[in-house]
This record gives structure tokens, C-alpha cells and sequence, in this order.
């Protein structure tokens, strides 16, 4: 591939949130390019996009989707990314290697915060991106009021290049900003060149003014003609908005409505003439853009298909990647162009190409690849921290012994679920980013591995203590023929302050009990503090053998374990024994409007609010820190999306057991003993 040809590949992310026509575009995008020579749609489940069995099902995006296509002179290669909150990770590993992004989103002002969290990752990352307003034919607030809305949440200026013309309410075309030149859309053909509307020329000249000043803001000659009143021509301002967009300095807005295909023609032209080509976003990333560099490449997403095992689909960042070439050690077992989920084998791929690589064992997502050593790893998408969790469990218990292949399979190409078995409860959790996440995981083992499993809420790992000392005497005395078994203690039990854990002591005097019969006696105890008198774990309690005694014959250790065993099975229910609850520190992040509804939310959550500030370099959010019971948690993050709209958050450890209220102890004893183990 020439230099040329290289400068006109394009690397482009559809991202935004759920609902707001992502699928739909790619679908205007394909069949107007001729690509497809249907459009498919989510109601009929034909789409390029969203084409797994978990996503028809929910009719929405569960992993980046992927779709090649040529325009004219351009190669674009489309990476369609879910818009749920709960696969964000996947949007944000794809954005690693995209070389710009098109946030769609809705024509409706009280949806813009729903786009926060998005803009976000796209100011820190440096990716250029541009907005295109879908929906524009059903908005439920002007055009300027959305823009002004999407100010709010972008550090970037936001930079008008249309303005929508309206017949009544219907939305019957647009005025290109650049040109000033009008345009009636038409169903499935190309939009017609009108005279500007009489009517529209003042609001057309103040947006188009306010264009013109925010590329001025980073050109002076172009702030030059303006403060002088002179008119700059075309082309000096389609050059600034290339390289302010290729600089991450501005983020353009378009507008249209993909499903009836309008505004997606001036989109293609605006990403083939003004998006940054793969020179730049490798200069950014430290690299060259070079045919004879050594490839470098970085894995974007991990599939596992039902026919052709795994594949890798990466970015070359350098060099050309042929087939048959080594990758960090390892030969990929073929390189594929995808479109949905149609693979297309090719002999080489050419730096700048987002591509798939067969079989590239033990290489994990976000890795950085290459045939040379040594090389720095390329900066990849932090792993978001989980949220939710199911504990699950094979439906045939035949299927156990291959549930952990399994589940490190789910993991590699969803590295946002988590799973293990907790040392406790002794249940196998799975941890993700929420319910639907957790659903379609659960959807995915069944399908791809034929492993069915059945999920629940995960038990909560109380403990249990002591209230007041005691002291019990424990003797077991057992003869049935020949040797007998006798072993006699005393033991002393002591309330601990928290945290303290398990102390075990002797103040044995004139050998009572002789010294190689103590380790038995500790063993016992230890034995029994697996499971106290209410059903949980005994924690923070000393326990001291104060006296005993023994038979010459018929006393060994294993007889002072069963005394000890016998001596804290009496005891403990005398030192009224008291039920405690993990409880975690909580950080959770919401948009400053939302924050005195989570102060609710946890307090009816039994939680202990420790006060709350700004988000650090997050416009208008704030950090609530707060101490919750684990047993709270399930349903937190369900009920904080939906009072912050989706996008509030959370981070959590452990940090202390806390003594569990006396009518939720009762509720907790009463599942214990109904055998589920739940409040």
C-alpha cells in the first residue's frame, strides 16, 4: 500500500449510549456505500452489527462489532461499540486503537448526561471524535439547546457544521455551515442542493459565526479576518477543521436520521476529508507509519467463535503484518477482514488496518504484539472494577470439571467479568458490571460451551463472636475394649476487639496435660470455630486452656481434640454468641444533580455516609464515601443507574465485620436454618 493509499484508511468507533441508533447507522453507512445491498434492522434481527445470538435477543450491542467497507478512494474500516454501561469495557478497549469516534446520540437535551462518562474516556484518551445528533426527526428540543446541553459535558469546544432546516415539525434538510450552501433530503438518495430559506439566515450566520470563532481560537490568521470582517475562503476553513479535529481540539457536530439514511452521505464526506488518518494517531502514540518498520500490533478484543476457535482482532500500529509472520512468539493461525460475522482471509495487512488474527494462544486482550523484542507495551484501557455477582452453579454435575476452562475462556474475551471461588461460602462467583452483563455471560456459556448453569444472589460471609467471657470444662471419655480414649480440659473464652482474629493460649501448671496433647487441644478448637453455635465463623475470641487432665493409658491428642471440640460446643452458646456482617468502603461517583438522591439511597441501604466532594477532574460530579453492609450491596449498583440516570458508579474493599442489628440477626438465622443461608 502507497503512502497515499494508507492516508486514506480510516479507523472509525460508533459509540454512545443504548437506544441511540449506533446499529441503525452502520446499516444507512453499508447500504450507502453499497456494501449491503439490504439495510437490515434490529426488529428483524438481520443486521451486519449486533449480530450474536445475546444481542438479537436484547436487541442491543453486547461486543464491538466490526465492518469493512470502501468509498470512493477511502477504506473504512467501522467498529461498532455497545452503548450499555454495563459493556463500556468493551467500548473502551476498542477506543484504544480507533483512530476517531462518532458519539451518536439522541436529539433530546434530558439524554445528554448519559454521554458524560463517554466524553470522558475521549478528553483523557486524546481521541479525536465528532458528534453526529441522530433522531433529528423526532427532537424534542432544538437543535442549539442540544448543542448547548452536549457543552456541558465535553472539556472540548463544540464546533457546528450544520444547522437543520424544518418544515413544521418535520425535518426536511440541512444547511452545510462550511459552504452556507442548503440541502433538502430525499429518501434513499443523495440530498438536493436549495436556496438558503430566507428565514433561516440569521440563525444560519450567528451558528456559522460561532464555528468560525471557536477554530479561531486556535488559528490566527483565521481570528485575523474575523476581527477585520473579512470573509475566509472554503478551503482554509475545511484545513482547520481537519487539523483541529486531527489534534483533538475541537469535536465537530453533524446531525441526520440514519434510518431513513439522511445526513449519512455528508457524514462519509466529512470523515474521508476531516477524521485523522492512521499517521497521525500512530505519531501520537509514539510510532511511524512505515512499510518497513517491524509490525506492531495491539489486541483490541478476544473472540471465541463456535466454528473457527479464537480470534484477535488488532490494530497495526507499524510496519506489515504478513501471514505466516511471528507475533511475540507466536505464528497467528491465519489474517482475517471481518464484516459482522463473515471472515475474509487475507494474505497481509497493511499498517493503519483494524484485522483479525486466528489462534493466537495465550495472548490476551490490550497485549501489545511484535516480531522484534523488547518493545514498550502500548497504553491500554484500564480494567473496570466489578459491580455485581451471581454465584452459579453446573446444572449437571458432570459438567463441574470443565466449568473452569470455561469461565477462563468467558474471561479472556469479556476481560470486565471476574470469577472464583470464595474461600467462605465455598461458592463460585461470577462478577461483572451488572445484571444483563452477568445474563448474557450466562447465555454464552450454554451456547458456546453447552454448559448450563444455574445463578443466584451470593451468600453473604457472616462471622460470628462472643459478648462475655466464660469458662467450660470439656472431657471425652470413650472405652470400647482395649485402649480406651480420655482427654479432659478446661478452657477459658474471651471476647476480642475487632479484627483481632483467633488467639490461643495455655497457663497449664504441674503438667495436667502433657505438652504433646496441647497442639490437639488447639486443634479442636480451631475445628470448631469453622462453625459456631449460630452457623457462621468464629472470629475475634482468645480461648486459654487453663487446666485438664489425663490417663497414662488411654489420653493422646486426638481424645483432647474431641474434649476441646466438646468444651466449645457448651461454652460458646453461654458467652452469648453475637451474628456480624462485612462491611465495605464504598466510593461512589454521580453527576453533582443526583448526589442528595445516593445520600438517600445509602442510608436506606443501612449505610454510614462519611461525607462527600467534588470528583476529582470530573465536571459537576461528585464522590460519596460511605460504609455499607456487603449483604446491602446486591441490588446497589441497579438502584444507583437507575436514580443517576445509568451512569453512576462505584469502587469497593472490605473493611471491617460489624455487629448485624438484633431483627435482621433473627431474619438471618431464620434462612440459615431454612438452609439458604440469606437474609
Amino acid at each position: 500500500m502507497s503512502q497515499n493509499s494508507m492516508e486514506n484508511l480510516r479507523n472509525v468507533a460508533l459509540v454512545g449510549p443504548y437506544g441511540s441508533g449506533k446499529t441503525t447507522l452502520l446499516e444507512s453507512l453499508l447500504w450507502v456505500t453499497g456494501k449491503v445491498t439490504r439495510k437490515g434492522s434490529i426488529k428483524e434481527g438481520n443486521t451486519v452489527g449486533d449480530a450474536s445470538p445475546e444481542a438479537r435477543a436484547r436487541a442491543m450491542g453486547v461486543e464491538v462489532n466490526v465492518a469493512s467497507l470502501n468509498w470512493d478512494d477511502l477504506a473504512l474500516t467501522i467498529l461498532d461499540c455497545p452503548g450499555s454501561i454495563e459493556f463500556a469495557q468493551e467500548t473502551y478497549n476498542a477506543l484504544v486503537g480507533a483512530g476517531s469516534a462518532v458519539v451518536v446520540c439522541e436529539a433530546d437535551v434530558s439524554r445528554v448526561l448519559t454521554l458524560a462518562p463517554l466524553f470522558k474516556f475521549l478528553d483523557d484518551w486524546e481521541i479525536p471524535h465528532l458528534v453526529f445528533i441522530n433522531k433529528m426527526d423526532r427532537a424534542k428540543n432544538s437543535f442549539l439547546e442540544i448543542l448547548q446541553a452536549l457543552k456541558t459535558i465535553s472539556s472540548r469546544p463544540l464546533v457546528p457544521q450544520q444547522y437543520p432546516i424544518h418544515q413544521g415539525d418535520d425535518l426536511i434538510g440541512y444547511i452545510d455551515l462550511v459552504t452556507e450552501q442548503a440541502y433538502h433530503y430525499h429518501p434513499q438518495s443523495p440530498a438536493d442542493p436549495v436556496p438558503l430559506p430566507p428565514e433561516l439566515e440569521e440563525e444560519e450566520h450567528l451558528t456559522r459565526q460561532e464555528m468560525l470563532e471557536a477554530l479561531a481560537e486556535f488559528d490566527d490568521h483565521l481570528l485575523e479576518e474575523l476581527l477585520e470582517d473579512i470573509a475566509p475562503p472554503q478551503a482554509e476553513i475545511e484545513k482547520d477543521l481537519k487539523w483541529e479535529l486531527g489534534a483533538d481540539l475541537i469535536v465537530p457536530v453533524l446531525l441526520g436520521v440514519a434510518d431513513q439514511d439522511y445526513g449519512v452521505r455528508p457524514l462519509l464526506e466529512i470523515l474521508k476529508r476531516e477524521a485523522p488518518a492512521p499517521s497521525l494517531t500512530a505519531e501520537r502514540r509514539g510510532l511511524t507509519m512505515t512499510e518497513a518498520d517491524e509490525p506492531i500490533v495491539q489486541v483490541l478484543k478476544t473472540y471465541f467463535t463456535s466454528q473457527g476457535g479464537k480470534l484477535s482482532l488488532v490494530r497495526v500500529w507499524q510496519g506489515m503484518l504478513q501471514e505466516g509472520g511471528l507475533l511475540n512468539g507466536v505464528r497467528p493461525g491465519g489474517i482475517y477482514r471481518l464484516f459482522g460475522q463473515q471472515q475474509q482471509p487475507i494474505t497481509q495487512a497493511q499498517v493503519g488496518e483494524v484485522v483479525a488474527l486466528g489462534r493466537l494462544e495465550g495472548i490476551q486482550t490490550g497485549d501489545t504484539l511484535s516480531s522484534q523484542t523488547g518493545i514498550e507495551p502500548l497504553p491500554q484501557a484500564a480494567i473496570l472494577e466489578p459491580v455485581y455477582a451471581q454465584a452459579i452453579l453446573a446444572e449437571n454435575r458432570r459438567d463441574e470439571v470443565k466449568l473452569s476452562a470455561a469461565l477462563a475462556k468467558l474471561v479472556e474475551e469479556d476481560p470486565a467479568l471476574r470469577w472464583g471461588q470464595e474461600p467462605e461460602t465455598k461458592e463460585v462467583v461470577l462478577w461483572g458490571q451488572g445484571e444483563i452483563h452477568l445474563q448474557v455471560a450466562l447465555d454464552r456459556l450454554r451456547r458456546k460451551y453447552n454448559l448450563p448453569l444455574q445463578a443466584h444472589d451470593p451468600q453473604t460471609p457472616y462471622k460470628e463472636t462472643i459478648r462475655q467471657s466464660g469458662k467450660v470444662h470439656g472431657r471425652y471419655k470413650h472405652q470400647t475394649g482395649g485402649h480406651g480414649a480420655f482427654g479432659d480440659v478446661y478452657l477459658a473464652l474471651e471476647p476480642l476487639e475487632r479484627g483481632a482474629g483467633f488467639r490461643f493460649e495455655e497457663t497449664i501448671v504441674g503438667g495436667v496435660v502433657p505438652k504433646q496433647y496441647i497442639p490437639g487441644v488447639e486443634m479442636g478448637v480451631r475445628e470448631f470455630l469453622a462453625k459456631g453455635p449460630l452457623g457462621f465463623p468464629v472470629v475475634d475470641i482468645a480461648v486459654t486452656l487453663t487446666d485438664g487432665s489425663y490417663h497414662s493409658v488411654d489420653s493422646s491428642e486426638q481424645a483432647f481434640k474431641q474434649a476441646a471440640r466438646l468444651a466449645m460446643t457448651e461454652g460458646m452458646p453461654q458467652c452469648q454468641p453475637l451474628l456480624l456482617e462485612p462491611i465495605l468502603s464504598v466510593n461512589i461517583a454521580t453527576p453533582s444533580e443526583f448526589t442528595a438522591k445516593v445520600l438517600q439511597l445509602v442510608s436506606g441501604h443501612r449505610g454510614q455516609i462519611l461525607g462527600y466532594e467534588p470528583r476529582s477532574d470530573w465536571k459537576a460530579w461528585d464522590q460519596v464515601s460511605a460504609y455499607l453492609p456487603q449483604a446491602e450491596m446486591q441490588t446497589f449498583i441497579v438502584e444507583l443507574r437507575s436514580l443517576s440516570m445509568g451512569v453512576g458508579t462505584f469502587t469497593w474493599q472490605y473493611d471491617h465485620l460489624q455487629e448485624v442489628p438484633e431483627k435482621l440477626t433473627q431474619s438471618v438465622l431464620a434462612g440459615q436454618a431454612n438452609g439458604n443461608g440469606k437474609a
